[in-house]
Parts: C-alpha cells; structure tokens; sequence
C-alpha cells in the first residue's frame, strides 16, 4: 500500500480488516468489515433508512452489491440477509467490480491531511482484529438501525466495528469521513466567502476554503472528537432494540459541598 493510495491486494487482507470500493463514478464509497473466507459483512441502504432528500438518494442506491448478475451461488439470498440493511457476503459481490483499498487506522495528522479525500483514513486507533469482527458479526444478526448518509451509514459501521466508539450527541454528523467531505466542502466554501474582500486574487479565496475544509476534516475525525464514547455492541444493540441508540453522556458526581 502506497503512501496515499489505500489500494490492496487480495492476497494481502487480514480478517478484521477494514475495507471499501468506490461507487457511481467515484462520488462515494461502500464500506464493510472484511471477517476471513472470503466473506465481507457491510451495512446498506436495502433495511429502513432516512434519505436526504436530495440527488443523493440517486446515487447512492449503488452502494448495495450488485444485483446485475446471477445470484451468487456463495452468499445469503437478499431477502434473508436484508431485512435490517446487514449484509454477510462474498468479496466479488462486495466489490461488485470495483477496486479493493483498505482504511487506514492510526494515521500521522501529515498524512490525514494530505489524503485530501475523507473517507480513507482516521487519526484514531482500531481495536484488536479479534474485538472487531465480534462486533461484525454481532451486528450481521442484530441490525445497526437505520441507515443514514449522514449519521448512520456504511462507513460508520466500519469504523464502530474497528473502534467500538459512538457519537454521543446524534443530532451532529456521525464517524464518517466522506460524509464530513460531502458537508465540510462546500460549507468551507461558503464560510470562506465573506473573506473574499480580504484576498488579492481567485488563489488567495481558494486557500482559504481549502485551509477552512481541512479544518473542519481535521477537528470531526473520530480520533480527534470528544464527543464519542466507547460503547460496547450488546449495549449498542439493546440501545437499538429499545429506541435509545442516542447514547447518554456518563453521568457526574456531584461535588462534595464545603463545610461552613
């Protein structure tokens, strides 16, 4: 694996892995736990989800496998395995002819920063092989809620997997990488806007968006929030089960008072 590129062989995945391909001409990547024997479990948008209202709906739909071709004789039938969007199957079908690349964990800020794309890496740690493809497989039977572009999906399965961490406050974007990208580039345009009296030429505007996107990137990265907690997935699943999954923050003792 390159210093920026993520791009893996085959050969070269470990179960536990973190894996992804990009869909719909590179605009967004499908995510998933790679568990050994050929098999990948991930998280679609085939259960209940919330859409965005917006062209991405379109566009994601090709983050599910692909349904062009003959049922693979190696995976579960769709209509046993989708019924709340987790997904157990074969490395092909997850790929669905697209390129493997493996996330990366533990990155240097240098490195987060200079793969400009989100959605590739994290400055945070991952558990231990063993801790996430429990949780994978936990969750392959137990659902991971409803699935949302912006704070539940695909790629925050993976990284909860890896990392067991979760969002404490579910009205912010979730772990994901590319769903801060999506938000956090644009955005970074607009508030680098009224800075436009203050630079010389188009050069000076387009740093600062840029300087602002990187920032954004930077501070969201789930090894760089203090709003997450680690949660471990029974609670996470009894959470689901219950409508709880906005997860409580750890609550204080109070200070002993003074004497008078």
């Amino acid at each position: 694996m390159g210093l920026l590129s993520n791009r893996v062989e085959r050969s070269s995945l470990k179960p536990g892995d973190h894996i992804y391909s990009w869909r719909a001409a590179y605009i967004y990547a499908h995510h998933g736990i790679y568990v050994g024997d050929d098999k990948v479990i991930h998280f679609t948008r085939r259960g209940q989800e919330v859409g965005t209202g917006t062209v991405l709906d379109f566009l994601l739909v090709s983050s599910g496998p692909n349904r062009s071709h003959a049922p693979c004789p190696t995976c579960v039938p769709a209509e046993e395995s989708e019924c709340h969007g987790m997904v157990s199957s074969c490395l092909n079908c997850f790929l669905a002819g697209g390129i493997l690349y493996c996330f990366e964990y533990a990155v240097s800020p240098v490195i987060f920063l200079a793969k400009a794309r989100g959605g590739t890496c994290t400055l945070a740690v991952s558990d231990p092989y063993d801790d996430v493809i429990h949780r994978a497989k936990y969750l392959l039977d137990n659902g991971f809620g409803c699935y949302n572009i912006f704070k539940n999906n695909c790629e925050d399965f993976a990284i909860y997997c890896k990392t067991g961490l979760l969002v404490l406050d579910q009205n912010t974007l979730g772990r994901s990488g590319q769903a801060v990208s999506i938000v956090g580039g644009p955005l970074a345009a607009i508030l680098s806007t009224p800075l436009c009296f203050v630079t010389s030429n188009v050069y000076g505007m387009a740093a600062t968006a840029i300087g602002a996107y990187c920032a954004s990137r930077y501070s969201a990265d789930i090894g760089m929030r203090r709003d997450v907690i680690k949660v471990s997935v029974e609670d996470l699943s009894r959470r689901l089960a219950t409508g709880m999954f906005r997860v409580a923050e750890p609550s204080m003792l109070p200070l002993p008072q003074a004497a008078n």
